[in-house]
């Protein structure tokens, strides 16, 4: 980047990526300071190519390794965290929560809290530096090409499923047989179960209630308690779950691309292609 200022910018697909691709969105900061950035899950995959130095990601051994500068990120189930290691400059592609199938070519499950390394498929990719509109639409080409080669489709099952879960409409009264099925068709399309994406829909809706103007003032507890959480011990189960940390913890260490993330927000996509 050029400017040396933070920018985060968002762009709509085109209508015939909308029932897959959720949004694309570019990040570029020149702070090359080592801060932790703990990631919030919002039960949707993405697709990330990096123009500038890359991140690093906390393992299981707690050391940090270095990300593949193409890498796909399936759904999150428990804490990430990563670091900048020099100036940051991003495209990502954020599919629907059940987008991402057809497009990966495998069930979704073999990606949950894993980031595949996209090298390879993403050659002769280039994405022009320090411009966010032509870099979104570059994307848009790539996918697009990659759409019209393969097969995409949305089962619509499993969307109604999401669509009901962002609406916060309770699930309809399912057979154990149809239960199990829609279990299977998520572990395929989405890579959680129903149930599990509604937790990581209600977690993200505490940071939707924190964003609104007064949120700050009213504080943590209120804005679980928007978001469909029971008590405070509740949700910060779910923070320790998802992120790691309690939310005064977060609020205190997260700024730049964690905050950015943060601030993005799932609703129902409405009427699809069939």
């Amino acid at each position: 980047m050029t400017s040396g200022e933070e920018r985060y910018q968002e762009f709509a697909p085109p209508p015939a990526l909308a029932p897959f691709v959720r949004v694309i969105w570019t990040y570029a900061a020149p702070d090359t300071s080592p801060t932790i950035q703990r990631i919030a899950p919002d039960g949707c995959p993405e697709l990330v190519f990096d123009l500038g130095a890359p991140y690093a990601e906390q393992g299981e051994d707690g050391a940090f390794h270095l990300q593949p500068p193409a890498l796909f990120a399936g759904q999150m189930t428990c804490p990430l965290a990563m670091k900048p290691t020099g100036p940051i400059e991003l495209v990502s592609v954020r599919f629907e929560p059940d987008g991402a199938r057809d497009f990966l070519g495998r069930p979704l499950v073999e990606a949950t809290d894993r980031r595949l390394d996209m090298v390879e498929r993403l050659i002769g990719f280039d994405p022009p530096p320090g411009d966010p509109t032509g870099q979104a639409e570059a994307f848009v080409a790539w996918l697009t090409r990659q759409k019209q080669q393969g097969d995409w489709t949305i089962d619509p099952i499993v969307r109604a499923e999401i669509d009901e879960a962002a609406a916060e409409r309770p699930a309809p009264p399912r057979s154990s047989g149809a239960q199990r099925a829609l279990q299977r068709r998520f572990a395929d399309r989405v890579g959680v179960s129903p149930r599990l994406l509604r937790s990581i829909f209600r977690f993200r809706r505490v940071f939707d209630h924190a964003a609104q103007p007064d949120g700050e003032a009213q504080g943590w507890l209120e804005a679980g308690l928007e978001a469909g959480y029971f008590d405070q011990p509740q949700m910060a189960r779910d923070f320790r779950r998802f992120l790691g940390c309690t939310a005064t913890e977060w609020a205190r260490e997260q700024h730049a691309l964690a905050r950015a993330i943060a601030s993005q927000t799932y609703k129902p996509s409405g009427p699809h292609p069939a």
